[in-house]
């Protein structure tokens, strides 16, 4: 030991700020204890980082292992949980790797460069798996529509989301946009990417081979997102927050473009052994767990990081989130091809260190040893706790308080057009036109379409001489669907069911464009985990979840955990973000969404029963939340999505659409907007009940007659209920002996709500 260590050792009282940088006492304590000493500054900094609630996961990871211990076995899954983004094999040699992850907190302090580093950061874990990023997506959470810190937010969030997604080039094609009052303070900013690479070119975060080269290269680092999302993820979210504005990462997606590039032409060259984004954490989390991944050490000059700013010490080196960063294990005889490709795009290269097989790592600053730790204490021997939980108090009082007491509507015309018309189920394109959906031109299905839609055959290669991306490849008729939905009322109602609904919407989402669901990924957002109510609510969720992806046979391949979305003692709704990525063989076989022609079997699959518990009437008629959540029957959804798979197999469907918030009375309204085509239907019970109970396992689909019975046996062969509603056509959605409303009445109904609230 020499220098600083040396020195941390010869004084081991000295006061360390360790509580600032939110570690507890006892954590500090074991830190001394792995060490034999106290930590060095930097040291402490690598420590407080790494094992933030945001890093290490230490309230979670007793609830999470279910995912790994219940999961369906599945010979599409190549990268399961535990590295950057789960990869899945989807056919003719292709894979794909997705994954979702929060940026909630950054997002409430300054909503613009949230919003934008949240989209930059996933797209990077994407890049980090080898793969060409080839969609993104947006699942997000704000307060009441009306709400003044609602319009500071909200714009701010969708312009830098469309800021940095349009620069890269890249298509947003779904997501979700919920109002409500629980939100205020804690808006959720959940950022999906999608990328596509050929199986066999998998990239993994990785440092083996001592002698090989640590190489960091993109952006430089500056003071921008100090702590970060390692901090602001892993404390409760005070008023004073205004103040950490300096903690919010700052985004280049011109810097992030030239990265995305290079990187896939450093792959098809073949000159890189391991690969990790520099996300939460920066150079603390990339150094450390790609040795301990690895050889098991490496040694590392700090004096070598490029700075934009050369009075940052060497702690805030180590903290800084600043974007547009990765880190690259390379082999001595490659550097020089390397920093060629690095050259050629522009992209700033720096050889910092290189990897050992000493177990240990070792950083210096001028000369002197400031780090030296068994890299794997930090990046994977954080702590784990299993914190206490129960059932919330006012739970069981909750659930007594059902709809049932509620006054139901006599008239179900202006029932129908106050809920198409409320903030939750009004046309989001005031949000969706600021994206770009069809960039690249491999855009197939995106918003408003229940899920979003991809081909796959026409990505284009990094370089035509290096052949990257599969541009040797076969041609594929393939395509890929992806969802995300999530429901905190129903959550709150119950968490463990409220999970499975958000997997089993997402699911039917899929399932409905004639895609076959094929794995999940996930974005668990709660308050505090030192809570023990909220506590409850999340492991309840975790075991809903892990339950449910068994019987669906879709294993979870990874996701994020957010903690702390509270102000004070007020957490947000639990709300499980539940993304689902399906296959399709042939994109020409998708289903669109809704009504598309005039003369069609319009077709309820699905039984409907009397669920009003956390619907959208009880929330926008009544302000209420009480009862139970509709009941969650798996394998009736299992069955509806072998139906719709089949059935878009075989060219039976001309339209679906999945039913969930509003039920059935939203589903008929939307499908006739979708192309502007009306229709007749009859129900066969109660009206309310018919119109608006949110059960679930329910799909809307438009048949040509003369495909009806074929289609209908094939229903009977899954014992899948189905209901001959009507027929489409004409210029209204007439409900026989209950209403008629025009389409255009629907149409201004539906597209007026956020233009009124944010101009």
């Amino acid at each position: 030991m020499t220098d600083s260590v040396k020195r941390a050792a010869e004084t081991p009282e000295e006061p360390m700020p360790f509580a600032e940088l939110g570690m507890k006492q006892d954590e500090y304590d074991r830190v001394k204890e792995i060490l034999g000493r106290r930590p060095t500054g930097s040291e402490l900094a690598i420590y407080s980082v790494m094992w933030s609630e945001h890093c290490s996961y230490k309230s979670s990871k007793v609830h999470l292992k279910q995912f790994a211990t219940k999961a369906p076995k599945s010979e599409a899954l190549l990268v399961g949980m535990g590295e950057n983004a789960g990869v899945v094999d989807i056919g003719d040699g292709w894979a794909a790797t997705f994954k979702i992850e929060s940026h909630n907190h950054p997002s409430y302090v300054e909503p613009h460069q949230g919003a934008a580093t949240g989209v930059g950061g996933i797209v990077r874990d994407i890049m980090s798996m080898g793969a060409r990023p080839i969609a993104v997506m947006d699942a997000l959470r704000f307060g009441g529509a009306d709400a003044v810190d609602t319009r500071r937010v909200l714009p701010g969030v969708v312009e830098g989301i469309s800021h940095y997604g349009n620069c890269l080039g890249l298509p947003n094609i779904g997501g979700e946009v919920v109002f409500d009052p629980c939100y205020i303070g804690n808006p959720l900013v959940n950022a999906l990417c999608v990328g596509l690479l050929r199986k066999d070119q998998i990239k993994l975060a990785t440092a083996p081979g001592p002698g090989n080269k640590v190489v960091l290269f993109g952006a430089s680092t500056g003071p921008d997102g100090i702590g970060g999302a390692s901090v602001l993820a892993s404390a409760t979210f005070e008023d004073e927050s205004q103040a950490k504005r300096p903690a919010v990462q700052v985004g280049d997606p011109f810097m992030e473009k030239l990265l995305i590039e290079c990187c896939l032409e450093l792959y098809a060259a073949d000159v890189v052994v391991g690969i990790q984004d520099l996300g939460a954490a920066g150079v603390s989390c990339a150094t450390t767990e790609l040795a301990a991944k690895g050889t098991g050490g490496m040694s590392v000059d700090l004096n070598l990081v490029p700075l934009r700013d050369p009075s940052l010490r060497p702690e805030e080196i180590l903290m800084s989130e600043s974007q547009e960063r990765m880190m690259a294990v390379v082999r001595p005889d490659d550097i020089a091809a390397f920093m060629a490709i690095c050259e050629k795009w522009d992209v700033p290269a720096t050889v910092i260190g290189e990897v050992t097989d000493t177990g240990r790592l070792v950083m210096t600053w001028d000369g002197q040893v400031i780090v030296d730790i068994p890299p794997g204490t930090a990046a994977d021997d954080g702590p784990v706790y299993e914190r206490p939980f129960h059932e919330p108090s006012g739970q069981a009082a909750l659930n007594a308080d059902t709809p049932d007491r509620l006054e139901r509507p006599t008239d179900l015309r202006e029932t129908l057009l106050k809920l198409l018309g409320s903030p939750n189920l009004a046309s989001k394109e005031w949000v969706t036109s600021q994206y770009d959906r069809y960039v690249r031109s491999n855009t197939v299905l995106a918003q408003p379409a229940d899920a979003g839609m991809l081909r796959i055959s026409e990505v284009m290669p990094a370089s035509a001489e290096a052949g990257a991306d599969g541009a040797n490849a076969e041609p594929t008729t393939r395509g890929i669907a992806l969802a995300t939905d999530g429901n905190g009322r129903y959550a709150k109602l119950d968490p463990y069911a409220g999970a499975q609904l958000a997997l089993a919407e997402a699911y039917r989402n899929v399932a409905v464009t004639g895609a076959e669901p094929l794995a999940v990924t996930n974005c668990l957002n709660f308050g505090s985990p030192e809570d023990p109510e909220v506590m409850w609510q999340f492991a309840e969720a975790v075991r809903g979840l892990a339950d449910a992806c068994k019987t669906l046979g879709v294993p979870v391949t990874g996701g994020n955990v957010s903690f702390y979305n509270q102000t004070g003692s007020t957490a947000i709704h639990p709300t499980p973000v539940i993304g689902v990525l399906g296959v399709i063989e042939d994109v020409a076989k998708r289903v669109p969404t809704g009504f598309v022609a005039e003369g069609l079997r319009v077709v309820l699959l699905g039984d409907t029963r009397e669920e009003f518990g956390g619907s959208e009437w009880a929330h926008v008629a009544h302000r209420h939340l009480g009862g139970l959540p509709p009941q969650a029957d798996l394998e009736a959804e299992r069955a509806l999505a072998t139906v719709l798979v089949e059935a878009a197999r075989r060219g039976l469907l001309e339209g679906s659409h999945d039913l969930s918030d509003g039920g059935l009375a939203v589903a008929l309204a939307e499908s006739c907007l979708a192309r502007g085509v009306g229709a007749s239907v009859a129900l066969s019970g109660e009206p309310f009940t018919d119109l608006f109970a949110e059960s679930a396992s329910r799909a809307l689909v438009a048949v040509r007659p003369e495909a009806y019975e074929e289609f209908a046996s094939l229903c009977g062969r899954h014992e899948v209920p189905c209901y001959g509603l009507g027929v489409t056509g004409g210029a209204s959605l007439v409900v026989e002996d209950v209403f008629e409303v025009s389409v255009e009445e629907l149409r201004e109904t539906h597209s007026a709500a956020l233009p009124a609230l944010f101009g």
